[in-house]
């Protein structure tokens, strides 16, 4: 359920038949989500995302055409305010394109073996404007980023630094306000201060130059994801 009351838009992209049509039937019996198209191919997801207008799009990231990566990059590119929240779907073993999707604008990366009950929840999260990744991918995200020339964060303030370190950890708004004590209205302010800063258009952009200049590091276990 969206934010304003009315259910989540939400468009599956995904080249297999029988795949795409366990999740359209996953969703569209889901309470709280209107499905409102499939697509096989990443014209198709274009054309369906300008038409039905959806907040969330569960892209496949080997979609013919042009892949969801590239796909996603246009979906995100779109300048305007309701653009949707693209959520990359990935077979198991495909994690190397994890860090290619989040620079794309990817606002979610999950396994497609994951249970039902948390891709619906994912769907949740990333319509209200929030990432998630899955924690056995999150270290192909991390050895990314760790080879990658550092930015520099020295145009941001102490607070938006703090903020930004909060929202890689995978906080939302009014967990990051609750945290510290603050409005959730002043901590969007912020976030929105701090991707125009750094000059990206997604949380997700925002996420990956959190890990690439070192202000947010992580560790791995065997069986965890990520510890701080």
């Amino acid at each position: 359920m969206g934010s304003n009351g009315e259910p989540t838009r939400v468009v599956v992209v995904d080249p297999q038949v029988l795949v795409r049509s366990g999740l359209a039937a996953l969703l569209g019996a889901a309470p709280g989500i209107d499905l409102v198209g499939e697509a096989a191919t990443s014209e198709q997801a274009m054309d369906l995302v300008a038409t039905a207008r959806p907040q969330v799009v569960l892209m496949d990231i080997r979609v013919p055409r042009i892949g969801g990566v590239a796909t996603t990059r246009q979906i995100v590119a779109d300048g305007r305010d309701d653009r949707p929240h693209v959520m990359i779907l990935a077979d198991v073993g495909l994690d190397d394109h994890i860090p290619d999707a989040l620079r794309a604008g990817a606002s979610g990366l999950l396994h497609k073996d994951t249970p039902p009950e948390r891709l619906l929840a994912a769907v949740t999260t990333v319509a209200a404007g929030n990432i998630i990744v899955a924690p056995p991918t999150v270290h192909k995200l991390i050895d990314s980023c760790t080879s990658a020339a550092p930015h520099d964060l020295s145009v941001l303030t102490e607070r938006e630094q703090d903020i930004l370190r909060h929202v890689a950890k995978g906080l939302s708004n009014i967990d990051i306000a609750t945290r510290l004590a603050i409005a959730e209205g002043t901590v969007k302010t912020h976030v929105n201060r701090v991707m125009a800063k750094l000059n990206v258009s997604s949380r997700a952009k925002a996420v990956v130059i959190a890990y690439e200049s070192g202000l947010v590091t992580a560790r791995f276990t065997r069986d965890q994801g990520p510890s701080r």
